[in-house]
């Protein structure tokens, strides 16, 4: 039996311990919580309620406050936290953490403060523990996959990248199940991007429906929003079938249309007009694209690429832009071939 250990028990960190639980192979499944009282009540109750309502966790899965109890005996490390704990959760990892261990980020999002890809995040982590190669230690999941229908059993297929193939196969095996289907992938750098941009791109497509638009805007953010995301990750080394493969279109898709997308309900409610901390006070789980949308548009300033989306988005979010005329400026902008 595989030991894994889940830190993070928002809703995708508890969704990946209902789907582990399911898996073709057998698991005992730490699932470490930042917050002690939400670990009580995931004890007590086996349901968590606060991000997860109506699913029960399996007998295999153990809630936990702490971090050395969540850790001990674990293979695998899945990281499920926002992007903004990352580093410190990772550093308080760290004490526990062993050579034998692999890990896998599930996390799409950057790093605020240094616009690092997460992977990165955690690979300088485990470089303090002097570890060899950490690098070739780690994976990254990500793809289209909402937490609630995962974690009702409901049919996704996400993507698992890695730097050594030899991991992402045998962790493919590992955790693959009846209904959570992982095809594996060595373009870590485009699953990593492709995972940050589209969540950017889902609150520019929210703002067009909270202004109360149709479907042609809609098709058109998405499409130029791809084109967007896939300049970038060219330039920085990505491949181009992986921004058209599940962590790019695919993941793109459901987070510009899917009801439960967070970031499309941000920008929902922009649209409508409200403002952002009042958006974000009634929201108990994190949308990544808020945090993203700053240091995304400075790592493309810095290799000089065009991205008037996330521009809009970012101004929006952070400069009083008004949706209105966020889309004005973007529709305005010089005519050009596609």
């Amino acid at each position: 039996m595989t030991r894994i250990a889940i830190l993070g028990a928002g809703s995708w960190g508890t969704a990946l311990s209902v789907a582990l639980s399911r898996a073709r192979k057998l698991h005992e499944i730490s699932l470490w919580a930042r917050n002690a009282e939400l670990a009580a009540t995931l004890q007590r109750q086996r349901e968590n309620t606060t991000y997860l309502k109506g699913v029960r966790l399996l007998d295999s899965i153990h809630p936990t406050h702490d971090m050395k109890k969540a850790l001990t005996g674990a293979h695998i490390v899945i990281g499920a936290i926002p992007s903004v704990h990352a580093r410190a959760v990772y550093t308080q990892a760290l004490p526990s953490i062993t050579k034998e261990m692999v890990f896998v980020s599930a996390t799409k999002g950057l790093e605020p403060e240094t616009h690092l890809r997460m992977s990165l995040v955690l690979a300088q982590v485990l470089a303090k523990a002097r570890a060899a190669e950490p690098s070739r230690r780690i994976t990254v999941l990500s793809g289209p996959s909402f937490a609630t229908e995962v974690a009702r059993g409901e049919p996704t297929a996400v993507v698992l990248a890695a730097q050594d193939p030899s991991l992402s196969a045998l962790l493919q095996e590992e955790l693959s199940g009846p209904s959570f289907r992982l095809y594996i992938n060595d373009d870590v750098l485009g699953v990593e991007l492709a995972g940050a941009m589209k969540n950017v791109m889902a609150i520019a497509a929210g703002a067009c429906q909270g202004l109360g638009l149709g479907s042609n805007p809609l098709a058109a953010l998405i499409t130029r929003g791809l084109a967007e995301m896939m300049r970038l990750a060219a330039v920085l080394g990505a491949r181009p079938e992986t921004l058209s493969g599940l962590a790019g279109l695919g993941d793109l898709v459901l987070t510009c249309t899917g009801a439960l997308s967070r970031n499309r309900h941000v920008g929902m409610e922009l649209g409508k007009g409200r403002r952002l901390p009042e958006i974000l006070a009634e929201m108990h789980m994190v949308a990544e694209g808020v945090d993203t949308a700053a240091p995304l548009l400075a790592l493309a300033r810095e290799h000089g690429i065009e991205m008037p989306i996330t521009e809009q988005v970012d101004a929006i979010l952070h400069r009083g832009q008004s949706p209105k005329d966020a889309i004005r400026e973007i529709m305005d902008r010089p005519l050009k071939r596609e």
